[in-house]
């Protein structure tokens, strides 16, 4: 298929047509909003352009009224309501690049529901509000700042989750540090979302008498200091201090914010990390850590801590090993060579099979160091079950990449939209920059392939930016016409009117070539993962060369 093909294929798709017949009145709302992002996908492969479609059309589903309130984003599948782990916090951040109204309204359900005392509702479903467990994973504030910083900067919105996450804050702080640690403690299994994770043996699912307040008294091992709730309310506080600035709170607030933060990562340093194994576990009441290494340490690397040097360790010994997390389809949810590891994906279990929940999770870990490489070996074998997929289920087998237990679960549609930006379209960032990657999906299994050729379309303040991938370039156009051209396996960055500020080499073998930009012609040559900008004098000087961390095996 040419390059002129597919951008004519691009523009005539009907994303309306494609979607099909919708389900409920509140779906044309959505579906309009979706429609005014501008975004459409076509590929070279039918199979996976219609799988994406499947995609769009199941995520409304998953956009429900509520309450007698305006549709939010429902966890999807069993799962008949919103989850501060995930649909309130991650699946909430990745729509609010598709239907920001429906994210910002997710979002708000966790403050207008807070209790007085300051405990936030681990979930909200028709029948209201529930306090029974703590249930964090995702820092909700980092994915609140993500969404306000993406769409609009709306204050008053900035504001009124500011105090309701401060108030959940200390609620956390007086309740959830019984051992005076100053770490955040689990009193029962749900309080992390781990359901029948090994980690959880011997745990009840539930804090004592339902009240997320308590914690059963006669456990021989409860309370755990929990790394994962730890390091959430770390990323937490972090986040907190750069609202409190954009807020105009005062610097003196923000300092306090941050040294709340350096407080709870000192906390999981001492109580949970064992430095000979270069992994964070749970604590118990006897002072025994809980040597189960699970996803626990993708949560921690995910909420920011460590620096570039801790990560790339974690990577080899862990995240890229093949008898660990790296599996064919990861990243499993146990280690592999643990004898607990129950790879079965028929019920909902972190006991072993690769969550979709993990997945969407994973992107913001290595790419807060700047391994896109790394995070694209991650990203082409799931792209290749996605090909397959046709329920959009909770769980994938790490080992055939078959998909798991229940159905139109919003992690998984989610993953399959954030997953095609992220290898082959057109991305804005916060940071308000757009990426344009010059990648498609691998064929990984039996050949297959999966789209060897892609186009993808956004509009972006007004303006309509096209992205034609072949296998030998990528082409931007802009409002129409030609803007930029580069090579294959190259992301450009620009900002959000489009003018090129770098490039980011996305693959192992450096990149060499030809970059027209607006008419002119510029010679590149990237490394993986180095960014090179674009200086005054017409040339790309690197300004992050960090090489490549390679795959382990034992």
């Amino acid at each position: 298929m040419t390059e002129r093909v597919l951008l004519e294929k691009l523009r005539r798709k009907d994303v309306r047509s494609a979607v099909g017949e919708l389900g409920k009145p509140e779906d044309e709302q959505a579906l309009e909003e979706w429609m005014r992002s501008g975004v459409k996908f076509a590929a070279s492969s039918a199979k996976f352009e219609q799988m994406y479609d499947r995609a769009v059309r199941k995520l409304l589903d998953c956009i429900v009224p509520m309450l007698g309130l305006e549709p939010v984003l429902h966890e999807g599948g069993i799962y008949l309501g919103c989850w501060l782990e995930s649909t309130g916090t991650i699946n909430a951040e990745r729509l609010a690049r598709f239907v920001p109204s429906v994210s910002q309204r997710s979002f708000r359900l966790f403050s207008d529901f807070q209790r007085d005392d300051g405990l936030m509702p681990y979930k909200v479903t028709e029948h209201g509000p529930a306090y029974r467990q703590i249930q964090m994973v995702t820092p909700l504030a980092r994915s609140v700042w993500n969404h306000y910083a993406l769409n609009g900067r709306d204050r008053n919105f900035l504001a009124a989750m500011y105090k309701a996450m401060e108030r959940q804050d200390a609620w956390l702080a007086a309740h959830r540090n019984t051992r005076g640690s100053g770490g955040v403690e689990a009193f029962g299994t749900f309080d992390t979302g781990h359901d029948l994770s090994p980690r959880f043996w011997h745990v009840p699912d539930t804090p004592h008498r339902g009240d997320a307040g308590r914690c059963d008294p006669n456990s021989p091992i409860l309370p755990f200091i929990a790394p994962d709730l730890t390091a959430n309310v770390y990323c937490q506080r972090l986040y907190l201090a750069r609202m409190a600035e954009e807020l105009g709170l005062g610097e003196n607030i923000a300092a306090s914010w941050r040294e709340k933060a350096r407080q709870s990562e000192r906390s999981l340093f001492e109580y949970c990390y064992d430095a000979d194994d270069g992994f964070f576990y749970d604590l118990d009441r006897n002072g025994e850590h809980v040597r189960v290494q699970s996803d626990v340490l993708l949560r921690v690397l995910g909420c920011e801590v460590g620096d570039r040097r801790f990560f790339d360790t974690a990577l080899r010994r862990y995240l890229l090993n093949t008898r660990k997390f790296f599996a064919k389809y990861p990243f499993p949810s146990i280690a592999m060579d643990d004898p607990r590891f129950d790879p079965f994906t028929s019920y909902n279990s972190w006991a072993g099979p690769s969550n979709f929940l993990s997945l969407i999770r994973t992107p913001h870990a290595f790419e807060h160091h700047g391994r896109y490489v790394e995070l694209s070996w991650v990203l082409q074998p799931i792209l290749s079950a996605m090909n397959r997929m046709t329920r959009f289920g909770q769980t994938l087998s790490p080992w055939t990449g078959a998909e798991g237990f229940t159905e139109t679960y919003s992690p998984a549609i989610l993953c399959v939209l954030d997953f095609v930006e992220r290898m082959s379209g057109i991305m804005p960032t916060p940071e308000g920059e757009l990426w344009f990657t010059g990648m498609t999906p691998y064929p990984m299994d039996h050949g297959e392939e999966v789209a060897d050729e892609t186009a993808y379309a956004r509009t972006v303040d007004g303006v309509v930016f096209e992205l034609v991938n072949t296998s030998e370039q990528s082409v931007v156009y802009r409002d129409g016409e030609e803007h930029l051209r580069f090579p294959r396996g190259l992301r450009a960055v620009t900002d959000r009117s489009g003018r090129l500020t770098g490039l980011i080499g996305m693959t192992v073998s450096p990149v060499e070539g030809k970059i027209v930009w607006e008419g002119r012609s510029y010679a590149a040559s990237v490394k993986g993962n180095e960014r090179v900008e674009l200086a005054g004098g017409g040339e790309f000087a690197s300004v992050h060369d960090i090489g490549i961390v390679y795959p382990t095996y034992r």
